[in-house]
């Protein structure tokens, strides 16, 4: 299907050709391996006389449009399913442009699938063509050789990082980020870290970790936390098995670990990022074209930085595909994307590559942290710092599990007719909901037409509320796993330091939110284990 489409659109596909990469699942009971669900992807275009890039090895998900950028390929194909356990795997598509396919290329390649059901012939399903065809290339060398001489693009202060006494411990989860890694450090110039030894070299099954998950925190982070403890280092690193993602935790002086969410590791990502291109660019009117990017489930941090120091700043539909394609546009005018996240520790510190970055975003944070030591700041110090400045944001990002779909629709159904047909709550927790968002329908109360800005979302369910109060509710279906993911956010003005009030408040909101809308125990949901 992907073949069938991609003739359609590339007149010069024999030339292009096609990236393939793998992560380090293993599906042993099934026989299919990331691996050989890779040299099955490549087989079927070296059938059809189509050049493939195959990696040989294992590599990060960023790799893979990375290598379809610099190489000018038509595509991109990534065997992997990231965080999810071990039974799953995905086939992850990306467009010339190195960001994953949207609309309407998503539907066009399905529609194709749908007419290609029949094998061409046995030889689309010769895993051995990839050993002897001549259109086959390896490019690895010349990938990992380009990526790190980029990386360094990235690197503000190199002087500071050999001579630094911060000690970093790193886990791969049982993935691919552990070469990656330490290869990215020795490029800044620093002692590598220490890699978890449990967790270093691949395994599919994931054997040391509850779920193969960063995100999760403390609870997966254990052996990183307690080797961290014995090696007195003070900042742990975890990138996910794809090494897409980053985790971090920091020593709180020798009282536990603070793991940062995925929203505060981006509003120190975000000033780190701006502060350095400050430095490099005095001229106020530069700030005219640099954007930040957040999915809209996100912390509106980066919007309180944009606004007090005049760069841009939008959001896009939650998933990183929506970021890379919009960093591509907004590239297409002379304008540049220094950062870009989302919420579930996805981080693109510059725009070296249109997909988030555990690798980049690892050294960055290790240098951020060298950095911050030398004027006798922590991360959770300087995290402070910046609340103080542009205002706390303090947020609650979790979900419920449901494995049974229609339950999912009635529970939105009954949202959108809350109180009779075509009525959305009025309050949550006792606090008025002042506007309503629904991406899924594209309705929007707050704007004169009542229409969403972002796009219209009908293959997942999506709901935003706005409350009297400022916080900012969304509950939205997972795009990869069986979840209802719920995220809310107080945005307080800059000044206002009454930390507690405002999670007591954004507490009642989201347990609400949660009970209300979703009634866990009636639709027998799964909430999370913590």
């Amino acid at each position: 299907g992907l073949y069938a489409y991609l003739c359609r659109c590339f007149a010069d596909l024999s030339s292009r050709g096609v990236v393939v990469g793998y992560d380090t699942r293993g599906q042993e009971e099934s026989g299919c391996s990331s691996q050989r669900l890779a040299k099955l992807t490549a087989a079927v275009m070296l059938s059809r006389d189509v050049p493939v890039h195959l990696f040989s090895t294992f590599v990060p998900t960023p790799y893979v449009p990375y290598a379809v950028k610099k190489l000018g390929a038509a595509s991109g194909v990534m065997i992997t399913a990231s965080h999810n356990p071990k039974e799953d795997n995905g086939y992850k598509v990306y467009w010339c442009n190195g960001a994953q396919i949207a609309s309407p290329h998503d539907k066009e390649v399905l529609r194709c699938i749908e007419e290609q059901l029949e094998p061409w012939n046995a030889s689309c399903w010769d895993e051995k063509l990839v050993d002897h065809s001549s259109l086959r290339t390896d490019p690895l060398t010349q990938i990992n050789s380009c990526y790190m001489d980029d990386l360094t693009s990235l690197c503000f202060h190199r002087d500071l990082n050999s001579g630094s006494t911060l000690k970093f411990i790193h886990s791969s989860f049982h993935g691919v980020g552990h070469d990656f890694v330490q290869q990215a450090f020795r490029v800044f110039g620093f002692v590598p870290p220490i890699p978890v030894p449990e967790q270093k070299d691949p395994d599919p099954n994931f054997s040391t970790v509850r779920c193969p998950n960063p995100e999760e925190g403390e609870s997966v982070l254990e052996l990183s936390l307690l080797l961290a403890d014995r090696e007195n280092a003070q900042i742990v690193l975890a990138t996910d098995p794809d090494a897409d993602r980053l985790a971090v935790a920091e020593q709180s002086n020798g009282c536990g670990w603070k793991v940062f969410s995925g929203n505060e590791l981006a509003a120190l990502l975000g000033w780190w990022m701006f502060f350095n291109w400050k430095e490099n660019h005095p001229d106020p009117v530069d700030t005219e074209s640099i954007y930040m990017l957040a999915t809209t489930v996100s912390s509106k941090i980066l919007q309180a930085f944009a606004r007090t120091e005049g760069f841009q700043f939008e959001e896009t539909l939650p998933g990183f595909k929506w970021i890379g394609n919009r960093i591509h546009e907004l590239s297409k005018t002379g304008n540049t994307v220094i950062f870009a996240f989302e919420e579930s520790i996805g981080f693109l510190c510059g725009s070296m590559v249109p997909e988030k970055d555990g690798v980049s975003a690892a050294v960055v944070v290790a240098e951020m942290a060298v950095y911050l030591q030398t004027k006798k700041l922590s991360l959770n110090q300087q995290l402070h710092n910046i609340y103080r400045t542009y205002g706390y944001h303090v947020s609650k990002t979790s979900y419920v599990t449901c494995n049974d779909p229609p339950t999912i629709q009635r529970i939105f159904s009954r949202i959108r007719n809350f109180d009779r047909d075509a009525s959305y709550p009025k309050e949550c927790g006792g606090v008025r909901i002042v506007h309503v968002r629904d991406v899924t329908t594209g309705y929007d109360s707050s704007r004169p037409d009542l229409r969403s800005v972002l796009p219209v979302s009908r293959s997942s369910q999506m709901i935003t509320f706005t409350l009297q109060n400022g916080i900012v509710a969304t509950l939205r279906t997972s795009g990869t796993e069986p979840k209802i993911k719920y995220y809310t956010e107080f945005c307080a003005a800059p000044g206002e330091s009454d930390v507690s009030q405002l999670e007591e408040e954004l507490r009642k909101v989201t347990d609400a939110l949660v009970d209300e809308f979703l009634e866990p125990d009636k639709n027998h949901l799964i909430r999370r284990f913590v």
